[in-house]
C-alpha cells in the first residue's frame, strides 16, 4: 500500500504539472516542485531536530513508569477490552497501558507528549509481529485511531483564532468536539468492520459506554462556561495534566525504589535510537507530500469539487474552506498555513474561517502520522490501515462541515 501511495503521489503530481504548462502555459511549475524537494527534505531534518529533544525527554519519563508498574498496571485494568478489540496482544502486555496514555494525552491536545508515548506503543506492539514488514491488526487499529484526532481541548485552534482577532475565540469548541467524536467512531468502525471486531460485546460496551457518558457530562459542562473561562480552563487542565503526570512517574517511581535518574538517562537513550531511524521515512513521505502540492494538484481538485457543488445547486460556502481540509492529511504545518490565510481572506468569523478552524481541530495529518509510526518500527505494508484512517478522516471533515452548518448556517 505505501509503495502504491507513495508513487501514486508522484504520478499523480507529473499529470498535473503537464497539465499547467501544456494547458495553462505555467513552465514555472516544475521549478516550484523540484524546490518542494528539497524544501520539504529540509524540513524533514527540521522535524527532526524537534522528535529527538521530545522522544528524548518522554521516553526517558516513561522508562520511569514502566519500571514503577503504572504501565504493566493500566494494562491489567484495560486487559478485557484489549482482549477483544486487540485480541492478537496478550492481556498486560506492557503496550496496552502505553497506548492508554498515548490516547489521554491526544484527548488533552499534549502533542508533545502523545508522540513518544505512541511510538513506544507502536514498538511494543512490533515485538508482537511475526512479519516485521507487515502491520498488524493491532497496530493497523492503534494507527488508525491515533490518526483519528480525537481531542477534548482544542487549545491551538483557540490561540489561532486570537490571534487573528475572534472576539469568541472558543465559538468553534463544541463543533470541533462533536466532528472529533465522528472522525474517531467512524475510524473504529471502520477497523472492527474489516477486522470484525465484536464492538457490540458486553465487555466492549461496558468500557466504551461510561466514556461515553463521561464525554457527553465533559462537554456539557464546558458549553456553560463563558468564552475566557473556557480558555483559561482549556490551558489549565492541559499544562497541569503534562505536569502532573511527570510528577506522578517521579513520585510513584521512588515509592516503588526505581532510580528515576538511571532511569530517565535509559529511557532517553532509547528515544534518541528511535528518532535516528525515522529520518528516511519522513524524507521520503513529506518529499511526496510536497512535490504533489506544488504540482497544482490540490488547486485541480479544489476547482472540481465547487464545479459539483455548484452543478448539485448546494451552498458552495463551506468550499472555501476545504484547502485546510485537502491538506491536513500531508501536512499540519500546510493546513495551519491554509487556516490563517481563510482566516485572513474570508473573515475570522466567517462561515468558511468557522468550518476550516472545526476540521483543522477535528482531523489529524494522516499520512505523517502513517510515516512516523510505522517508519519507526519499519512497517512497509500497511494493509487495511490507509484506507481506515482516510475514511475517518474524511468523516471528520464530513462532520466539520454539517456541525457548523447547524451552528453556524
Amino acid at each position: 500500500m505505501l509503495n502504491a501511495l507513495w508513487l501514486g503521489f508522484f504520478l499523480v503530481a507529473a499529470a498535473s504539472a503537464c497539465a499547467q504548462w501544456l494547458i495553462g502555459g505555467q513552465d514555472q511549475v516544475f521549478s516550484a516542485m523540484v524546490q518542494a524537494l528539497f524544501s520539504m527534505a529540509r524540513l524533514s531534518v527540521e522535524v527532526m531536530v524537534l522528535l529527538f529533544g521530545s522522544l528524548t525527554l518522554w521516553l526517558g519519563f516513561l522508562r520511569i513508569a514502566e519500571k514503577a508498574g503504572l504501565v504493566e498496571w493500566l494494562a491489567r485494568m484495560l486487559g478485557p477490552l484489549f482482549a477483544r478489540l486487540m485480541p492478537g496482544v496478550p492481556r498486560g502486555h506492557p503496550a496496552l497501558g502505553l497506548i492508554t496514555l498515548n490516547f489521554a494525552a491526544n484527548g488533552l491536545g499534549l502533542d508533545n507528549a502523545a508522540t513518544p508515548m505512541g511510538l513506544k506503543a507502536m514498538r511494543a506492539l512490533q515485538e508482537l509481529n511475526p512479519e516485521p514488514g507487515t502491520a498488524t491488526n493491532a497496530q493497523i487499529l492503534f494507527l488508525v485511531l491515533n490518526a483519528s484526532s480525537l481531542t477534548l481541548l482544542p487549545v491551538s485552534i483557540f490561540m489561532y483564532r486570537l490571534q487573528q482577532g475572534a472576539p469568541d475565540p472558543t465559538l468553534v469548541f463544541l463543533p470541533i468536539l462533536l466532528a472529533t467524536s465522528a472522525s474517531t467512531l467512524a475510524g473504529l468502525l471502520a477497523v472492527a468492520l474489516v477486522q470484525r471486531l465484536p464492538l457490540l460485546s458486553p465487555v466492549v460496551l461496558a468500557y466504551l459506554l461510561p466514556l461515553g457518558l463521561g464525554l457527553a457530562a465533559l462537554m456539557a459542562f464546558l458549553a456553560t462556561l463563558t468564552s475566557a473561562a473556557l480558555a483559561q480552563f482549556s490551558s489549565l487542565l492541559g499544562n497541569l495534566t503534562l505536569f502532573a503526570l511527570i510528577l506522578l512517574f517521579l513520585l510513584l517511581g521512588a515509592w516503588r525504589r526505581v532510580g528515576v535518574y538511571d532511569s530517565f538517562v535509559e529511557g532517553a537513550k532509547e528515544g534518541f535510537e528511535v528518532a535516528k531511524n525515522l529520518l528516511p521515512y519522513l524524507v521520503a513521505m513529506l518529499c511526496a507530500v510536497g512535490v504533489l502540492r506544488a504540482s497544482g494538484a490540490l488547486d485541480y481538485a479544489l476547482q472540481g469539487i465547487r464545479w459539483a457543488v455548484q452543478t448539485l445547486g448546494m451552498d458552495t460556502r463551506f468550499v472555501d474552506a476545504l484547502p485546510t481540509a485537502l491538506v491536513k492529511p500531508f501536512s499540519a504545518s500546510a493546513a495551519r498555513a491554509m487556516l490563517i490565510e481563510t482566516m485572513q481572506s474570508q473573515g475570522v468569523d466567517s462561515f468558511a474561517a468557522l468550518v476550516a478552524a472545526t476540521v483543522q481541530g477535528s482531523t489529524e495529518t494522516t499520512f505523517y502520522v502513517l510515516a512516523v509510526y510505522f517508519g519507526a518500527v519499519g512497517v512497509q505494508r500497511a494493509r487495511h490501515a490507509v484506507p481506515c484512517a482516510l475514511a475517518a478522516e474524511l468523516a471528520g471533515v464530513v462532520a466539520a462541515i454539517v456541525v457548523c452548518y447547524q451552528f453556524f448556517g
